[in-house]
């Protein structure tokens, strides 16, 4: 039976790396929540760039790029980090290079792994569902904030085991997707007020991007499920995972 582990900060995935895991990203607030809603709206792929000098060398091949430090857009960046910034036309059809403080460096740190998707509370019931599908073990890795815990990415990772789990198709020992779970059933009737002193929650605060706030905790908004894929994140798609020789990465009936 497949098994579910919950890393809490890109610097402990050394000790979760296992060959064959398909790793699940997330960045609540806010990357994770974008890229799912750039690539749900039509953008073509996310090239995720952990440094800004990198970010610039796009820039500079004449790619749209997206930088954000500190939940701050960077100065001379075509986008930041809201999903808002991906709701406009201007995106369809766009290949997007996108830097950010914590989500793309734990796309970075798992990159290597045989299968990376990325999760949102935006798309966790289409996911749940493709990976009961894949039937293989599954490690969610939290973005954090700095390599330091935050509890946005705990919820998500508990309601997504909590969708594993009660299939009883998978199990888990492992204490920290325990207490996720428990977490998560404590925040679900109200997670923007569970998550009112929250660390992230009060940055975003202070710089008045309390809708980014709410639209990041919507639940099941899309199908959208990124998959990393020859450097860059595209939608999962039966035609995507034929040119990715994964017979066994099948595509729900729901999702093809």
């Amino acid at each position: 039976m497949p098994i579910i582990q919950t890393c809490y900060s890109p610097a402990l995935y050394p000790l979760f790396e296992e060959p064959e895991t398909i790793v699940v990203v997330v960045d609540i607030f806010r990357a994770t929540s974008a890229i799912c809603t750039a690539l749900d709206n039509g953008v073509a792929k996310m090239i995720p760039v952990a440094g800004l000098d990198e970010a610039r060398k796009y820039k500079e091949m004449g790619y749209m790029v997206a930088a954000e430090r500190n939940a701050i857009k960077e100065e001379g960046f075509d986008l930041g980090n809201s999903p808002f910034d991906y709701l406009g036309d201007i995106v369809k059809g766009k290949t997007i290079a996108i830097s950010t403080t914590n989500g793309t460096q734990a796309i970075e740190a798992a990159k290597s792994a045989s299968t990376v998707v990325i999760g949102s509370f935006l798309n966790v019931s289409s996911l749940a569902e493709w990976l009961i599908i894949q039937q293989k073990n599954v490690l969610i890795l939290c973005s954090g904030w700095k390599n330091k815990y935050n509890m946005e990415d705990s919820l998500f990772a508990g309601l997504l085991s909590l969708e594993l789990l009660k299939q009883k198709e998978f199990e888990t020992a492992c204490d920290s997707t325990i207490a996720a779970g428990h977490l998560y059933n404590l925040a679900k009737d109200d997670m923007f007020t569970f998550l009112e002193y929250s660390s992230h929650r009060k940055r975003l605060k202070n710089l008045h991007l309390e809708n980014d706030i709410t639209y990041c905790l919507t639940l099941n908004t899309m199908t959208t499920i990124p998959i990393y894929f020859e450097g860059g994140l595209v939608s999962l798609t039966p035609e995507v995972l034929m040119q990715m020789g994964e017979e066994s990465l099948v595509v729900s009936e729901k999702k093809s």
